[in-house]
């Protein structure tokens, strides 16, 4: 009587083995992306507009995951994990080519720049961290891609500098950011 009982607790514990796997594996290959992204952030050579293009990416991806498992009772079918895992292929490549493109986040050495340099490193922190999701991630680089769009138009409008005043409207727009990854990351 004592092997029929072993042996269910056996198929159920390898069962529950298999469960744990599966959720981990596309678990565990999200986090690494994350990683990888983080890493590209901290370096420069992931420039914040591709930085939140690839977060976005991963953001659904992520939400794809959790529908389907919330559809599934918590599993991904055999289906699902094969999209998945064709979706994270393909960011995976896109992840790679961005970090390698020869984009470089390259702010300068004015106050400007080593403050754009700054929030760059607390977004590229708080993603390697897990504090920031891939959805906050891509919102926090969505803003910073915006503040540093405008400093390169007022630049180029000035002859390679900025203003009085753009200075100070740049510095609200990196208070109000770093205001946002604070926030995000806590």
């Amino acid at each position: 009587m004592r092997h029929p009982a072993l042996l269910t607790f056996t198929v159920l514990f390898a069962a529950g083995t298999a469960l744990c796997a599966q959720k981990s594996e596309v678990g565990k290959r999200a986090q690494n992306q994350q990683q990888r992204i983080a890493q590209g952030v901290k370096s420069g050579s992931l420039t914040a507009r591709g930085t939140s293009n690839l977060e976005n990416k991963e953001s659904a991806i992520n939400h794809e995951v959790k529908a389907d498992r919330g559809a599934n009772g918590g599993k991904l079918t055999t289906q699902e994990r094969k999209t998945v895992n064709r979706q994270q292929n393909h960011l995976s490549k896109q992840i790679y080519t961005d970090k390698h493109n020869a984009a470089h986040q390259n702010y300068g050495n004015s106050e400007v720049g080593q403050r754009q340099t700054n929030q760059q490193q607390r977004i590229g922190n708080g993603i390697a961290s897990g504090k920031l999701n891939a959805g906050q991630a891509a919102r926090l680089e969505n803003h910073e891609s915006g503040v540093n769009q405008e400093v390169r138009a007022d630049r180029q409008a000035n002859g390679g500098k900025l203003t009085t005043g753009e200075k100070q409207q740049v510095n609200q727009q990196q208070n109000q950011l770093s205001g946002q990854i604070y926030k995000a990351k806590h």
